[in-house]
């Protein structure tokens, strides 16, 4: 017998579903954003509107980065220059960390800082320091530290632009480990770890759970390729950073603050 559905096996009537709403672009500006304003995007994000071939009339989001997404619409879109008109702010989905956590790192050589920052600010990091260690084989100071870290903002607000945060991470600009050092040892409020490849070292899991509950910022500090030197390990247990490690596997100078970060994320997932 057929079923009453007139469908040979179906169960009753079928209703077709629509299709998912493609997601509405996210784009990050540095621009004073208000109701009713009526502005030219940013060059880099206008190319990216026309590479996306958005028309006019299309919906998109702005953020600048502190907090709030802004909706706007397309006016015009010439051979290089896209006109929005901003409308109404919303308040920021609810994707931050509930503790501000700090990375402060041993830059890793190539384009592997990239990767640490782009995947930190997926991850909800705070901020970043980058450090120049004793072993460090990336060596940044002057313009061409200036430029890095230009370049790594722009990273970071990519990585925004994808993951929906609205707030930018802190990228610091970079620094000698002892100034840096200096500077913690005199004035942080946070609860920090150092991953460290001396004796005494505590399981960084049995060391995280009481600094949650303290409900203070985090920090964690780790070292570029081949770790940090015998002597910036005392420096940092000496400032109250509390040794530990990641267990028995050598992880590469990108892979450990990542580490560290993707376990405070799983947490409060």
């Amino acid at each position: 017998m057929m079923p009453r559905s007139g469908v040979p096996g179906g169960l009753g009537h079928t209703r077709m579903s629509s299709p998912p709403l493609p997601p509405v672009p996210r784009f990050h500006v540095d621009l004073p954003l208000a109701p009713g304003l009526e502005a030219a995007l940013p060059p880099p994000v206008a190319r990216h509107v026309q590479v996306l071939r958005l028309q006019p009339g299309a919906a998109i989001t702005l953020f600048d980065g502190r907090g709030s997404d802004w909706a706007a619409d397309v006016l015009r879109i010439g051979r290089s220059e896209v006109t929005v008109r901003v409308g109404e702010a919303s308040p920021a989905s609810q994707v931050e960390l509930p503790l501000a956590v700090t990375l402060a790192v041993g830059m890793p050589a190539n384009e592997r800082m990239d990767w640490l920052v782009e995947k930190a600010t997926e991850l909800g990091v705070h901020a970043i320091q980058p450090l120049v260690c004793e072993r460090s084989v990336l060596r940044l100071s002057g313009e061409r530290a200036e430029r890095k870290l230009a370049h790594w903002r722009g990273v970071a607000a990519a990585a925004c632009e994808q993951c929906g945060r609205s707030r930018l991470p802190l990228l610091e600009p970079v620094l000698p480990f002892d100034a840096w050092h200096t500077a913690f040892a005199s004035g942080s409020v946070a609860t920090g770890f150092v991953l460290s490849l001396g004796a005494a070292t505590q399981p960084y899991c049995e060391a995280l759970k009481p600094a949650l509950h303290a409900g203070r910022g985090l920090l964690f500090l780790s070292g570029p390729e081949g770790g940090l030197s015998p002597a910036e390990d005392a420096a940092a247990r000496t400032a109250g950073l509390l040794p530990v490690t990641l267990g028995p596997r050598i992880l590469r100078a990108e892979t450990a603050p990542l580490t560290a970060l993707a376990a405070i994320a799983a947490l409060f997932a």
